[in-house]
């Protein structure tokens, strides 16, 4: 029925329809529902079983663990530092948590979808899908409090100056969600950092404790970059009930996803484990010499380190694309972030400059894998 109801009003989308001037939109919401049934009409392709939009699809689900297990902890955090969790059932946690992200998934899409429908339309193109999987990822690493007119800019931003002004989906050198994140972080530091941004300290429709304007809770990463205890247990680091950007603080949850992706075979096991090598070895090397005061296995569960390495990492268009180039890529990441965090006391979380500082390497460790095996098959075919 709705297949029948798309091919009634196609003609009024198309050109010299009546609506001939949203002729984008009509494309995207149709290729979004059903598998585009249009085929190459010359020359020799090969077609994937499955297209970008499905791709995209698939990273949406892989998501949802870490951002419903976040919605869950921003109702916990703020019960918690109220001193009334004992007295709040799990609905009650969750719908307040729910609450509080909801509106900032919905300014995302909104602001973002927007500017992708109206670009499309002055370039006469269709809509890419590269913003299904941004538009979600951007609120869950943000702080829970960052107001929404401030989120919308940084959308706007990172939609425009950095993936359409390059060409769009495909074209982009830096992630857009980590661009978003770094604008916030520049912008209005305020607003992104310190200790009273990771827990929602407002009443939302009656549910949850407004917290006193004297309430402070930093992060473990915050604490650790001041030398303060660390009261956190590693069961709780792991878990995920600490303070933090909302879809980031859950190892459990970001592990279903990157089984997820794994197993639809949409990211790249050598990524992601890189990551974990080049972190892992480098904080083991700080503790060693007595930079760091906490374990090398805690900076890998602590801050975006894991959302990092699943979930922007993978991304298969500012990432290396070559097979040993994922490796270097991806130890460069770990090796990167971790000497941020413990070099740089005033910047604890450093996964994502890291990223945005190998997105712009990606291609040149790409040139020099492709060119080491240009010459390691030239001499293998030079005659002597």
């Amino acid at each position: 029925m709705l297949r029948n109801y798309l091919d009634k009003i196609k003609p009024t989308f198309e050109k010299g329809g009546k609506l001939h001037w949203l002729n984008s939109f009509y494309e995207g919401m149709e290729s979004f529902m059903f598998v585009p049934n249009t085929t190459a009409k010359s020359g020799v392709n090969i077609h994937d079983a499955i297209d970008s939009k499905r791709i995209m699809s698939v990273v949406v689900i892989a998501l949802i663990p870490a951002l419903l297990f976040g919605m869950y902890n921003v109702g916990y955090q703020n019960y918690l530092a109220a001193g009334t969790l004992s007295d709040a059932s799990f609905i009650e946690i969750f719908v307040y948590g729910l609450l509080a992200v909801l509106p900032k998934i919905i300014v995302s899409y909104v602001v973002g979808l927007a500017i992708e429908f109206a670009w499309a339309q002055m370039k006469g193109e269709e809509i890419q899908e590269g913003f299904l999987v941004s538009g979600i990822i951007i609120p869950m690493i943000i702080p829970i409090n960052c107001p929404l007119w401030i989120l919308a800019i940084a959308v706007a931003f990172s939609v425009i100056f950095v993936k359409e002004i390059f060409g769009g989906t495909g074209m982009n050198i830096f992630n857009v969600a980590l661009a978003a994140r770094a604008f916030l972080f520049f912008s209005y530091p305020t607003k992104m950092s310190g200790d009273t941004v990771w827990v929602a300290n407002d009443t939302i429709f009656g549910l949850g404790n407004t917290l006193p304007d004297t309430f402070t809770e930093a992060t473990p990463l915050a604490q650790i970059a001041t030398d303060s205890d660390v009261s956190t247990s590693l069961c709780d680091m792991f878990c995920g009930f600490i303070p933090g950007s909302i879809g980031e603080t859950s190892v459990i949850a970001i592990a279903i996803g990157a089984i997820i992706l794994l197993v639809t075979g949409i990211a790249s096991w050598k990524s992601m484990l890189s990551v974990f090598i080049g972190g892992g070895l480098m904080a083991a090397l700080f503790s060693a010499l007595g930079l760091t005061s906490i374990p090398w296995y805690e900076h890998l569960i602590l801050g975006g380190f894991c959302f990092g390495a699943v979930f922007m990492a993978t991304d298969p268009v500012t990432s290396a694309r070559t097979e040993s180039g994922r490796w270097v890529y991806g130890i460069l990441i770990g090796i990167v972030a971790v000497v941020i965090r413990v070099m740089n006391p005033g910047y604890p979380e450093g996964m994502m400059l890291a990223i945005l500082l190998m997105n712009m390497f990606a291609p040149l460790i790409d040139y020099c894998v492709v060119q080491r095996n240009i010459s390691a098959r030239a001499k293998r075919t030079t005659v002597k």
